[in-house]
């Protein structure tokens, strides 16, 4: 395996959570200080207790090489139970490792380039980008670089150690956003303005505080344009707001959002921007264009002529038509448009979830065609710069690795938060019902309606961010005939897109049994009702809204006596009767 040099940065970060492991093990060091310093280091605390322990791997902007990709087998083999799994912020998760294990999986980890620093805390978060940077036909400009550059100057950046509560970047290249900017403390979406002499420039719209939770909030726009130059200073000056005016009182209450709750949107977009204003002043002024994109550069892919753009985007109709198998994912999975001349094609990766050999599989396919990869938001894997003559053999590896199903945009393509598996604040096995979810679909003839999104979270935190699905589930307890019984809130309706997001509206509560069944239910008549080129939001307004479909399904809000059926007292996946157990919160999202 190729290696390279631990960065000094990084290895002095795992010499400290060596030697502050063991005073923690020693006695030494208190529990609720070590907790926090576990925690900015990206370790987090599992449901099952003891020393197991959860590594989040940063992935900026989705972007992973094949030796990262060996290496993240070795690690779910060595450290692990053989398996990794995908997040919606484009983050790799190996669960089940011994706490005292973990500076060694770290000094692993850093031998390609990756580390764990400030994938968990108060703290700046893996910064997110479109999987389909550089190769999107429809973006402004490419934001790899940029997205590259902020990892770099927020990573181990004295303003980011100790904030109020976690802070989330993401960057989308056009106004789809597909890098799902809208909902974050900053979302930064590529845009154009017309300038005086009728020529064009390309920068920026940066939407502000942005966030989903049991209190979801849209993003804002901070100004009508942010120039290349000034994107730095502005996002490092909302952090400065948010790190002087962020509730350190209340984690409830702490985000972003809530400082605009606070203050006032005026109030804060004045502090915002006086801020940036006279950043220059500072030591670690960020103006200018990054170093990181001055090498790489950021040229958007542009549109190849006489070749169709393949549709991208929540809300997308993909019609699979075809009946050989390649066909089938072709039609699904492939997208075309790049001025490059290449293509791209998603991997599907089921509920997110890699095992050691589907890692060194895919590692050796990135290799055999040249490809570069990226983690998509919803937890599969995109294979970009490919040529025309490279898809039948990637669908071939794929297919070997049982990773060649239509998937993308399609009903089948169900995202769930790891839930009550591994997280101590979730109440509900959200992993357990988005598998059910797909097996009741693939039942009924009904995995491959297009332009359908799942979204489950295990508890109101949307860690599986159902706000923003078409279909949402949110995990809760129920009590029915004086027994506790799992179940979930179905939101309809979520969409985010054209730097936009609306919320799902609540629709109705549901047994966690009958969950599956709404869905069927609502995906057949949305494949049976829509007019061409429909969305599903369009279809729900058409069909009276949300209430009116929930009025349909109201029949499935209805516990039956334990004794009539048992299962439904019994959460997926589980054995015993349902008890909802939570622990503390340890900034799971």
């Amino acid at each position: 395996m190729l290696q390279r040099e631990i960065d000094p940065a990084q290895a002095a970060d795992i010499d400290k959570f060596e030697r502050v492991l063991a005073g923690y093990l020693a006695g030494e060091v208190d529990e609720d200080v070590f907790r926090v310093f576990r925690l900015t280091n990206g370790i987090y605390g599992q449901r099952q207790g003891g020393h197991h322990q959860m590594l989040r791997v940063k992935i900026p902007y989705g972007g992973v090489t094949p030796e990262q990709l060996d290496l993240l087998a070795h690690l779910c083999e060595e450290y692990s139970r053989g398996w990794g799994h995908i997040t919606t912020r484009q983050n790799i998760q190996v669960h089940f490792v011994p706490l005292e294990r973990v500076p060694d999986a770290m000094r692993e980890l850093a031998s390609v380039g990756l580390t764990t620093r400030e994938a968990c805390g108060d703290t700046v978060r893996n910064v997110m980008g479109c999987h389909l940077a550089g190769a999107c036909p429809k973006e402004h400009l490419d934001i790899s670089a940029w997205a590259e550059a902020t990892y770099e100057h927020f990573v181990r950046n004295p303003l980011g150690q100790r904030l109020p509560r976690k802070f989330k970047i993401n960057f989308s290249g056009c106004e789809t956003d597909c890098g799902q900017a809208m909902f974050n403390d900053v979302g930064v979406v590529a845009a154009t303005r017309t300038l005086d002499d009728g020529s064009t420039e390309v920068g920026f719209k940066v939407f502000v505080a942005g966030g989903l939770g049991a209190n979801p909030f849209p993003a804002l726009a901070l100004e009508d344009f942010t120039p290349r130059e000034e994107l730095l200073p502005t996002i490092e000056s909302v952090l400065r707001v948010f790190n002087a005016t962020g509730n350190r009182d209340n984690k409830l209450r702490a985000r972003m959002k809530w400082v605009v709750q606070t203050l006032g949107w005026e109030e804060t977009q004045r502090r915002i921007l006086k801020e940036r204003k006279f950043l220059l002043a500072s030591s670690s002024w960020p103006g200018g264009i990054p170093a990181a994109v001055q090498k790489a550069g950021d040229a958007p892919a542009g549109v190849a002529e006489g070749v169709a753009v393949t549709p991208i985007g929540q809300g997308t109709s993909v019609s699979i038509t075809a009946r050989d198998p390649y066909r089938r994912w072709e039609e699904g999975n492939v997208v075309r448009g790049a001025g490059k001349g290449t293509v791209s094609a998603i991997a599907y990766a089921k509920l997110g979830d890699l095992t050691a050999a589907q890692f060194r599989a895919l590692a050796s396919i990135q290799r055999e065609l040249g490809a570069s990869v990226r983690l998509t938001p919803r937890q599969n894997l995109a294979f970009r710069d490919l040529t025309e003559e490279q898809l039948p053999k990637l669908h071939a590896r794929l297919d070997a690795i049982g990773m060649a199903q239509p998937g993308a945009e399609l009903s089948r393509d169900v995202v769930s938060c790891p839930g009550a598996d591994t997280c101590n604040l979730a109440v509900t096995q959200s992993r357990g019902l988005a598998d059910a979810i797909g097996a009741r679909l693939e039942e009924e003839g009904l995995a491959e309606v297009g332009g359908i999104r799942t979204n489950i979270s295990g508890c109101t935190n949307s860690c599986g961010q159902h706000h923003i699905s078409d279909i949402g589930f949110s995990g809760a307890e129920r009590r029915a005939h004086g027994q506790s019984a799992p179940g979930y809130t179905m939101l309809l309706g979520g969409y985010v897109g054209q730097t936009q997001v609306h919320f799902g509206e609540r629709a109705l509560r549901l047994p966690a049994k009958n969950a599956p069944e709404a869905t069927v239910r609502v995906v057949r008549r949305f494949a049976e009702e829509r007019d061409g080129g429909e969305t599903f939001r369009q279809w729900i307004e058409r069909s009276g809204g949300v209430k009116a479909i929930a009025e349909e399904l109201a029949e499935l809000d209805v516990f039956p006596s334990p004794e009539e059926s048992p299962d439904h007292y019994v959460d997926y996946g589980e054995t015993g009767s349902y008890v909802a157990e939570v622990g503390d919160s340890e900034c799971a999202t």
